[in-house]
């Protein structure tokens, strides 16, 4: 299975050619429209700008990827709630930020699985734990969800075990079933996670993710629905598949996608943000996710240098850019916004939000959505 849908590209490359000509236009015909507003050329018509997007659900008060930190971050009001994509043994696609689910869940505790603890090689790194792809849907399922970073999110220890291993379908359910109660539609940003790998152990991702987008309705341009990955192959193999918006994803300047090593593309992320690199992204995709880091660098102190010229240049080619991931907590805030020696408390991350709305960003990712809103509509206040 594998190995043919690397080698027969015939109807498929067509289509995706056809698809990729689409997405440019409508990606020039949005920035042009945009600037006619005097919106940001990459920002999305049907989003406010900046946007807030809901990292792995509000993963600051709740266990990450459950179906509580989805609805959590959606009754908070975000604009757009993030879900990782991982799949079973049996093929069922899971909400899971990684494979491992050693951190995420009590599957430690159960010793009926004691034996499928192993070592594997993802993407290059060695981990040791349990890995979806050795469970069925049925035994993922008698897991339960629970806190990963507990030194830092002690209160979200209080809901371990109160929800399961969402599945993206139950999640697709989850949004139809809010979104017809609210009277809007509720926004998702899908990431296929590790995909070079899955794809190699007959567990392709685009595919499989591609027919439950078709199932509900979120494969059109028009849809409700952000695709991303880290992997720029994957986003391209999601633009023969499905209309819907793309993202390629952005690490440090130094680091090279997956993909990119394993099919000898000597290209790193540095070169995917020339604007020679963003050229090319807009060819297929709508955006990118860089690392704040990539929009502005910190210094050796961990303090903000100056903006790099990211935005501008992916403007300049139509994309909107969503970087990752602002959070409240000491331990993950700029050094000159931290405040207090505790690594768990919160310090001045209206100040941080500032700064990095500042520089013209489209939409940010957040543990605490709520936070991310206030300083969204400080923002828009104040540019008015």
């Amino acid at each position: 299975m594998t190995q043919g849908a690397h080698t027969s590209p015939g109807r498929r490359t067509v289509l995706g050619a056809a698809v990729l000509g689409t997405a440019a236009l409508t990606a020039g015909a949005a920035g042009t429209a945009a600037q006619a507003h005097g919106r940001p050329t990459g920002a999305h018509p049907r989003l406010p700008v900046p946007t807030v997007i809901a990292h792995r659900g509000a993963s600051g008060y709740r266990p990450e990827h459950t179906l509580g930190s989805y609805q959590l971050a959606l009754d908070m009001g975000a604009d757009v709630i993030e879900q990782d994509l991982v799949p079973t043994k049996d093929g069922h696609l899971v909400c899971r930020h990684e494979n491992d689910i050693t951190g995420t869940t009590d599957v430690a505790d159960h010793p009926e699985f004691a034996a499928r603890r192993t070592t594997k090689s993802v993407d290059g790194t060695a981990l040791t734990g349990w890995f979806t792809e050795d469970f069925t849907l049925a035994e993922l399922k008698t897991l339960r969800a629970k806190e990963r970073i507990p030194g830092v999110r002690q209160e979200n220890t209080a809901y371990d075990g109160r929800w399961a291993v969402p599945t993206f379908e139950e999640v697709l359910r989850w949004a139809e079933k809010e979104g017809r109660r609210r009277g809007r539609p509720v926004w998702l940003h899908v990431e296929t996670k590790h995909p070079t790998y899955f794809r190699k152990i007959g567990l392709p991702l685009e595919e499989r993710l591609a027919k439950l987008l078709r199932r509900y309705g979120r494969h059109g341009a028009g849809s409700p629905t952000f695709l991303q990955s880290f992997e720029p192959t994957s986003m391209r193999r999601m633009a023969a598949l499905v209309s819907a918006p793309r993202v390629v994803l952005l690490s440090g300047a130094g680091t090279r996608p997956w993909d990119f090593t394993e099919t000898g593309d000597p290209r790193t992320v540095a070169d995917l943000i020339t604007p020679e690199g963003l050229k090319w992204i807009a060819s297929y995709a709508q955006g990118i996710g860089p690392t704040l880091d990539l929009v502005v660098p910190r210094r050796p102190d961990g303090t903000l240098g100056a903006p790099t010229t990211l935005v501008r240049d992916a403007h300049a080619q139509g994309l909107l850019l969503h970087p990752y991931t602002l959070r409240n907590e000491n331990s993950f805030l700029p050094a000159e916004f931290r405040r207090g020696t505790d690594p768990a408390a919160y310090g001045d991350v209206f100040g941080a939000y500032e700064a990095y709305f500042a520089t013209g960003i489209d939409g940010i990712f957040t543990d605490q959505p709520d936070t991310g809103l206030l300083a969204a509509a400080d923002f828009r206040a104040a540019s008015h």
